[in-house]
């Protein structure tokens, strides 16, 4: 169930509609739509993922339309910083740090969905302006048929053998490239110490990638032996890529370590379908729909009491059997991630 890519072209042609800018006006308020701006990961390329079921699901009960634009975590952001004027969007949906960077921009606007008092005070804002749909966590990809063992520690990918057989996705532009720098300084004690070992990793690096869906086919394929992803697309993915397995490195102390990298939600500040936005944020948090994002999604409920059996969620459970989870410190993070992507583009050479 590889990632959709819908290019900036083709959403701009999606909204290339009359625009109702006039925001609570009554032609704004009355339509029967609602635009989604979101990170890629959880919307099937053949109309299989949860997004999928979920937006009909949402259109047949409320006769409300959905307009879907994605894009990598970062970029859907920046466009909605450009159109804060004139705001396109009613739901934003991305990865932490991008989710914060929306809300200190002042593109959310408080709404705590229903519901949402079940899902973890990790897992939402502390000012109601954003919560968790589906929970999601970091990892890597790596193909089953070409490495005969699963790699193990960071140390490994520095072998002649992954020359211009790795690839991750750009820190700053992709919510799970992002990860990679996170993760590595965590796993390396320190930016410092992750920068010195990224800058040697770029000897077998194949290069920059806005995007990180599209990495994981070329995984499948051979074409890379390992490259970033996240354990709910690249599990979703693994239904229809057979050579394609998920492990964590492990950090310096042995132990495989991730951390929890959830698809978070917001209504849009000035949205010009505003309620039909809060329809959208109440409806994915609603049980069913939660009781699907595993089932259908691949991924984890956001909600706290949503406890899923199914056999996806059960092989979900297995994968994650002895990693280390640790919670990164996301206020420094979003205050401090343009330093930290412009010290990683001048150690790469990026």
């Amino acid at each position: 169930m590889p990632r959709t890519r819908i290019t900036l072209a083709v959403a701009l042609a999606l909204l290339a509609t009359p625009v109702l800018s006039a925001c609570g006006s009554s032609s704004a308020s009355d339509a029967k739509e609602v635009t989604v701006y979101s990170a890629d990961g959880l919307k099937g390329e053949n109309g299989d993922g949860w997004y999928d079921k979920v937006f009909a699901d949402f259109t047949k009960q409320t006769g409300i339309k959905v307009k879907y634009v994605e894009g990598g975590s970062g970029e859907i952001v920046q466009r909605a910083v450009r159109e804060k004027s004139n705001p396109q969007a009613d739901v934003l949906v991305t990865l932490p740090p991008f989710i914060q960077e929306a809300g200190d921009k002042g593109l959310l606007e408080k709404y705590e969905p229903k519901d949402s008092d079940q899902v973890s005070g990790a897992d939402k804002a502390t000012d109601g302006t954003w919560t968790s749909v589906v929970n999601n966590y970091f990892g890597f990809v790596y193909n089953k048929k070409e490495l005969k063992q699963t790699p193990k520690a960071w140390d490994e990918l520095l072998d002649a053998q992954y020359k211009n057989k790795l690839q991750y996705s750009t820190p700053g532009v992709a919510g799970d490239g992002t990860a990679v720098l996170i993760k590595a300084m965590h796993d390396f004690g320190g930016k410092d110490q992750a920068l010195a070992y990224l800058k040697k990793l770029q000897a077998n690096n194949v290069g920059p990638s806005a995007s990180t869906g599209k990495l994981a086919p070329k995984v499948d394929k051979g074409e890379l032996l390992v490259a970033n992803g996240d354990v709910q697309m690249n599990y979703a993915q693994s239904k229809t890529m057979p050579g394609l397995g998920i492990w964590f490195p492990a950090d310096k102390n042995g132990k495989r370590t991730t951390f929890a990298l959830p698809y978070a939600a917001g209504l849009v500040t000035k949205a010009p379908h505003s309620e039909n936005g809060k329809k959208l944020l109440d409806f994915m948090l609603a049980q069913k729909q939660q009781q699907e994002v595993s089932e259908i999604g691949g991924g984890f409920a956001a909600r706290q009491d949503v406890k899923a059996t199914d056999a996806n969620a059960i092989a979900l459970t297995k994968l994650m059997d002895g990693v280390d989870f640790f919670e990164p410190d996301w206020n420094d993070i979003n205050k401090n991630l343009t330093s930290y992507v412009e010290a990683w583009r001048s150690a790469t050479g990026s």
